[in-house]
């Protein structure tokens, strides 16, 4: 049996929480998400509608959650979880799905952390491949948990 491409670093991160990310949500961001992703709900696009609709103001489309703070002269690296050194060169995007819990409105502000929840070992067409399960949990500055993705990465 071949050796297993999941080292115990990996292992140990696990369940860990990587480094916070702090994201806003804008009413242009949203317009321009919801333009982009040819969304035609007037609740993304005009705060009175939205307001009307029962929303506290411009409605963040799905799969918007704002966009990360940026400040010059940080390294910050953003929308993270603890990674481990693999031996392969590649990587693939496996899958993103969303759930969600609560509306994002223009004006909000939102904290996300990412974790591995899981590795996988697979034999692929090409050869050997890590699959790398992730969970990422966003969470308004009120303490409200509002949408939480999972995804994977493959590395080939």
């Amino acid at each position: 049996m071949a050796e297993s491409m999941i080292t115990d670093e990996m292992r140990a991160l696990i369940g860990v929480d990587g480094p916070e990310t702090v994201s806003e949500v804008t009413s242009t961001g949203c317009r321009l998400f919801a333009r982009a992703v040819g969304h035609t709900d007037l609740i993304f696009y005009d705060r009175d509608i939205a307001r009307e609709r029962g929303y506290r103001d411009i409605v963040a489309p799905p799969g918007f959650l704002g966009s990360p703070v940026f400040r010059p002269g940080e390294n910050v690296e953003t929308g993270g979880h603890a990674r481990a050194k693999t031996r392969f060169r590649r990587i693939l995007n496996g899958g993103t799905t969303f759930e969600y819990f609560e509306p994002l409105c223009a004006g909000d502000v939102v904290h996300s952390r990412s974790k591995v929840t899981e590795y996988q070992e697979r034999q692929g067409s090409i050869g050997p491949m890590l699959i790398t399960f992730r969970e990422t949990s966003y969470v308004r500055s009120d303490g409200m948990l509002v949408a939480k993705m999972y995804g994977s990465l493959i590395n080939y």
